[in-house]
């Protein structure tokens, strides 16, 4: 008897020690880190809105960010209240750093440029890409746009190779007859509306296919529009914090149609690869695209360079959705700005065709477009395609006065920065591509880190070259062909759905030149 007692003592007190231990986990996550990086950050300056339990300031962001969803604006540059309006609020009450709350995460907000270029330079490496999670986690994945380290290196030397500038000399064929074949259908709306917003989309993925995988949009179609799926369930879910722990519990109904999605996208590409790998069986190579690349490396011998299934998989599901959309909505916006600034358009148009007349276009010629260039780095600085660049704090670190301690995310809202008059003078949210005329770092003073459109140092995107080429190769073909109108029907709703995209898509009236 006294022995069952003494046991059902100690099995009460195990198990009191560890429900003991799990209450103070739990407060240390909710009350007393927060309250501690909270003074940390106040007794430097550094000041936001204060933490609340258990959605930080989440609902405050929502609520904002709430007030302009589907509600169209007169056609005005200045985006940075609409998308970001917590940056633009929180920023003129507490200054150009400022923190605040999603969730239990403290988010500090930067918004100066040589702080930032330390940041994104990473020399020491205590700037690591931010962890992700939820479905942003499931979109992105372990792919090179969220990756560190070995796994990062590998995939950043295929990417180098495949978008390198002799590798795109030999895609501007494949891009140009892409681009003719959309304007032989541009016949049949000569005079009229086109929502070019979608003809873009459609060629995007169509040169994404033929350029990276060597197939058509036809084949990828459906992993194109399940990638766009799990952007939208992404973009619902960005704000919304849950219960610490609950996750591990029930699922939203976001999240399983999220990872039902995810399991028909991994299908879909292992049968793209299947498909390459027997034909790699019948030709003897895996051909020198991304694709062929990315499953040989599948088969490498010397286990250094090997990369598995998986995250093969996610680099290609990365191409298929953040690829295509990037451009697209380059190029939707910057037709937008053609449309409704008739004067940039003669230039570019003339530019055009002293360059080429109208012939067929080459990548000697791509490369001499200097209005072109500067109309696209204009319509980057006003609408660029991420609203924001993240990093975590890996350890405790000085940047100038500031000590920023281990569990802060670094948030860069790239609109505010191009939008800022500070910088960009006073014509700052007006379109204006004379400000590049003598390139980038003139037209920012120096402050090169205060122009982002595709993020700064180690970790600039690796498909810069392959979108500015690209961007210049379609308008370009268009301006040969095509005057462009803004019609009476558009209405102008900036929104971001992951990337910053034009919601209603932009209709243009065309008319032969």
């Amino acid at each position: 008897m006294e022995v069952a007692k003494s046991s059902v003592f100690w099995i009460s007190a195990v198990f009191y020690f560890f429900l003991f231990r799990i209450l103070l986990r739990f407060l240390d996550k909710v009350w007393w880190t927060p309250v501690r990086l909270q003074a940390k950050m106040n007794s430097q300056g550094v000041r936001g809105p204060p933490y609340r339990y258990p959605h930080g300031n989440a609902k405050e962001i929502s609520r904002m960010s709430g007030q302009f969803i589907d509600k169209e604006m007169e056609i005005s540059h200045n985006v940075l209240p609409r998308i970001h309006p917590h940056v633009y609020a929180w920023s003129s009450v507490y200054g150009s750093k400022f923190i605040c709350w999603q969730g239990t995460e403290c988010q500090l907000f930067v918004l100066e440029p040589e702080m930032i270029k330390e940041i994104l330079m990473n020399r020491d490496g205590v700037f690591p890409k931010m962890d992700i999670k939820g479905s942003a986690k499931k979109l992105l994945g372990d792919s090179i746009i969220l990756n560190e380290g070995e796994k990062w290196e590998k995939i950043r030397k295929i990417a180098n190779h495949t978008f390198h500038s002799e590798s795109l000399k030999k895609m501007v064929p494949d891009m140009s007859s892409s681009v003719a074949r959309m304007l032989d259908d541009w016949k049949a709306y000569e005079g009229k509306e086109i929502d070019v917003f979608k003809e873009i989309g459609l060629l995007t993925t169509e040169i994404i296919s033929r350029t990276a995988f060597a197939s058509s949009y036809m084949e990828g179609k459906h992993i194109f529009e399940m990638v766009a799926n799990l952007t939208k369930l992404t973009v619902q879910t960005v704000f919304k914090v849950r219960f610490p722990g609950i996750r591990m519990i029930v699922k939203s109904a976001d999240e399983i149609e999220a990872e039902k999605l995810v399991q028909r996208i991994k299908s879909s590409i292992l049968e793209l690869a299947k498909k390459r790998e027997e034909k790699a069986r019948k030709d003897g190579e895996f051909g020198s695209d991304y694709l062929g690349q990315l499953v040989q490396l599948t088969h490498e011998c010397d286990m250094k360079k090997r990369i598995s299934t998986e995250q093969m998989i996610e680099e290609i599901k990365a191409i298929y959705g953040a690829g295509h959309l990037t451009l697209t909505n380059l190029l939707s916006w910057t037709i937008l700005f053609l449309a409704t600034n008739t004067d940039w358009q003669d230039k570019a148009r003339a530019e055009v065709l002293k360059v080429f007349g109208k012939n067929s276009l080459d990548s000697d010629g791509v490369s001499r477009l200097k209005i072109m260039n500067m109309i696209i780095n204009e319509a980057l600085r006003l609408y660029p395609p991420a609203v924001f660049l993240t990093r975590k704090v890996l350890k405790e670190v000085k940047i100038g006065d500031l000590c920023i301690p281990p569990k802060i995310n670094i948030y860069i809202p790239i609109v505010a920065m191009h939008h800022d008059r500070r910088i960009w003078g006073e014509d700052a949210n007006f379109f204006n591509p004379g400000r590049f005329s003598k390139g980038i770092a003139k037209a920012t003073n120096n402050n090169t880190a205060a122009y982002l459109p595709f993020g700064l140092g180690p970790r600039t995107c690796v498909g810069l070259n392959f979108a500015t080429n690209e961007a210049k190769i379609v308008l370009s073909m268009i301006l040969q062909k095509y005057t462009l109108a803004l019609s009476p029907n558009y209405v102008h709703c900036p929104a971001f759905e992951f990337l910053l995209k034009p919601k209603n898509g932009v209709q243009i009236i065309i008319n032969k030149v």
